[in-house]
């Protein structure tokens, strides 16, 4: 009884949800707008951090903020 069908559907393909081209942009576009949004909060974070004294800079950062430092004319 029940067991015929469920074996019936069990042969079955999954039927597969075809999307279009414009839908695959759509979600691509959202999903590089997520991801730039996230890196850019993170990146306004890290310069908090960094002002507030709480994190420490790498050699780049300081660089960028504090090129003094780097200032080798006066040897």
């Amino acid at each position: 009884m029940g067991g015929a069908e469920e074996e019936k559907q069990a042969n079955e393909m999954p039927r597969s949800n075809p999307i279009t081209q414009a839908q695959f942009l759509l979600w691509k576009r959202q999903k590089e707008a997520d991801s730039s949004a996230r890196k850019a909060e993170a990146a306004r974070k890290r310069e908090e951090d960094i002002a507030a004294g709480t994190v420490q800079m790498n050699g780049r950062e300081l660089f960028l903020h504090e090129p003094w430092v780097f200032d080798n004319t006066q040897y």
